[in-house]
């Protein structure tokens, strides 16, 4: 079969490589689509501390089982299904207390695990015992499904800041976590949903889709002078900085209202994790700083369930699709910000 393996920064190869054969406990699952996440980006430049190279990358994964390792239940050949890309232990303490996301034992596909930039890959029986395999539902395609994935962090994101009836929403970044983040904001009863953007195009190019209240270009005018004026002086209820920006995290606390609650959705590099926050700004107003990190085996089966209900839809978020030998191509359109969503049928 042919995958995509990642050997070191700007080396990712294309190869043949041994069909998998599922051991006990495990699922071997011909791969219909895995989408391109920006992390799949950073991994190709930068490599990632928990990926002990070589390794076939991909966490946002679709596809139909071929075969069942011994003991495995529930499951038969044929079956669609969509796979969780973080999976936690599901025994220690975080987890116990329902909160996988912040999983101190945690794994994920694509990094401890073989993912799906691959025609075939074995699904771990870690991922099967936290239930992190899910029935795609009828009418909803395997590119959609792949899409489960990023749209459960966003889930995630927004259940922790309980975004709902009344709320206005900006977010910060009109990628297609952004896009998500806004039509998500938007099932959950928002008042109004705001967009923000450095990139004029970009802006614009997602505008069309989600259909924002408004919109603001951070590179021509002032983020907080504007937010202010789109909600009456009042400020943002919620702010999520869907972007790894300092300066959009920094702003965020300016235009944020009374009491607003402020999602810190895009991790920062690495190298660079540092941002200032004006704590007075924090203080007085009493706002909320959270953080946001992955999603939980749950949340994925209820992100299948916005998709296949139409509370969230995603198939038009999706620009482009490449096949695997084409991997180079996939991640030099999503480089260039020519391309909303990017999935590779291998």
């Amino acid at each position: 079969m042919k995958v995509a393996r990642f050997y070191a920064p700007e080396k990712i190869v294309i190869e043949d490589s041994p069909e998998p054969a599922p051991g006990p406990g495990e699922v071997k699952l011909r791969v219909r689509n895995c989408s391109l996440c920006g992390t799949d980006l950073k991994i190709y430049r930068h490599g990632n501390h928990r990926i002990d190279p070589p390794r076939v990358i991909g966490h946002e994964i679709a596809g139909e089982v071929v075969e069942l390792g011994r003991g495995v239940e529930g499951w038969a050949v044929g079956d669609r299904v969509q796979v969780i890309g973080a999976i936690p232990c599901g025994t220690c303490h975080e987890c116990r207390r329902g909160r996988m996301t912040v999983c101190p034992n945690f794994e994920a596909m694509g990094y401890h695990y073989d993912g799906g930039f691959a025609e075939y890959m074995v699904v771990p029986q870690k991922v099967l015992a936290v239930g992190g395999l899910h029935r795609i539902p009828d009418g909803v395609g395997f590119a959609e499904a792949s899409v489960a994935e990023p749209l459960a962090c966003v889930l995630n994101g927004q259940e922790l800041i309980g975004v709902g009836a009344g709320d206005d929403v900006v977010v910060v970044g009109s990628g297609p976590i952004g896009c998500l983040h806004a039509r998500l904001a938007r099932a959950r009863g928002a008042a109004r949903v705001f967009l923000v953007e450095l990139n004029r195009d970009r802006l614009a190019r997602a505008a069309e889709l989600v259909e924002p209240d408004g919109v603001v270009c951070a590179a021509e005018a002032d983020v907080t002078e504007e937010v202010f004026r789109l909600t009456g002086g009042l400020g943002a209820d919620v702010v999520i900085t869907a972007s790894a920006s300092v300066p959009a995290q920094e702003e965020a606390v300016r235009y944020a209202a009374r009491r607003g609650r402020i999602s810190l959705f895009g991790g920062l590099a690495q190298g660079a994790p540092m941002t200032a926050v004006d704590a007075n700004l924090v203080h007085y107003r009493e706002l909320m700083v959270m953080g946001a990190n992955s999603s939980s085996p749950a949340q994925n089966a209820r992100a299948l369930e916005l998709i296949a209900a139409g509370t969230v839809p995603v198939a038009d978020l999706i620009t482009h699709t490449f096949p695997l030998d084409r991997f180079a191509d996939a991640l030099e359109i999503l480089e260039r910000g020519a391309a909303l969503k990017v999935t590779i049928a291998p």
